[in-house]
């Protein structure tokens, strides 16, 4: 699987990222001076109990959302001061996204689908790339179907193919186990781990789940709006003991 962009060290940076809705005060931010870095090839999990700011911090991540104060880099560009045209055109040419719902468009067939962005964007695809993506996500031979035709575990994985398809700086993924069953599950997180270990894409993962946290090389824990904690490669009981005080306290 080759043709991996040069990257950056530094896949995502935030620094100093706070995000207040309207009404909100700074004390009461969803993101209050959240300093956060990823390395390229780096596959990041973020945790944390309802409320905790992990969705706000994602979409100011990816260019989604814009911050309050503070900046983002995704590699050496900011995309915090960027206006709403320019940001979409990063988002399309740079990142990559898979969400729970996977959000095909049931219409089309699911090489159109993992195609779609390119052509969103006025590319052509690499057709090497894009074999060389469907044999290594495992879609051989379903190409041809529509997203009604597929499992749950094959649509998320069209999912991670469309993500992928640009070959994106960093793919963030949200909750993108949370509609699978365990065992489809666990075969999309050793996919997502194997896409970094193996061929060095980044991937930042919010997740609810600290079985699938555990997959990542690294967690950070969320709280009130901050990093509370950053862990390297903890097991899915100390990640589940730690989230389970922050509820009660």
């Amino acid at each position: 699987m080759n043709g991996v962009k040069t990257r950056t060290a530094t896949a995502v940076r935030l620094s100093g990222v706070t995000k207040a809705y309207r009404g909100q005060s700074e004390e009461a931010a969803a993101l209050r001076a959240v300093d956060l870095e990823v390395p390229a090839g780096a596959f990041l999990a973020v945790v944390g109990p309802s409320g905790s700011g992990k969705s706000t911090l994602l979409h100011c991540a990816a260019g989604l959302d814009v911050p309050t104060s503070g900046t983002v880099h995704i590699g050496d560009l900011e995309i915090s001061g960027m206006k709403e045209t320019r940001r979409t055109m990063v988002r399309r040419e740079r990142i990559g996204f898979v969400f729970q719902a996977y959000n095909l468009v049931p219409s089309l067939t699911v090489a159109d689908n993992i195609t779609l962005p390119l052509r969103l964007a006025g590319a052509a695809p690499d057709r090497e790339w894009l074999g060389a993506l469907v044999s290594n996500i495992g879609l051989d031979g379903l190409l041809g179907r529509r997203p009604a035709e597929l499992s749950g575990g094959q649509q998320q994985r069209a999912a991670l193919a469309r993500a992928l398809v640009s070959r994106p700086d960093v793919v963030f993924a949200d909750e993108p186990t949370g509609a699978l069953d365990l065992h489809t599950a666990a075969e999309v997180l050793d996919l997502l781990r194997r896409l970094v270990d193996v061929f060095g894409q980044t991937v930042v993962m919010v997740t609810h789940d600290p079985a699938a946290a555990a997959r990542a090389h690294r967690t950070v824990i969320m709280a009130d709006g901050r990093i509370a904690e950053s862990l390297t490669s903890p097991t899915a009981q100390e990640l589940a003991s730690r989230l389970t005080r922050l509820e009660q306290s």
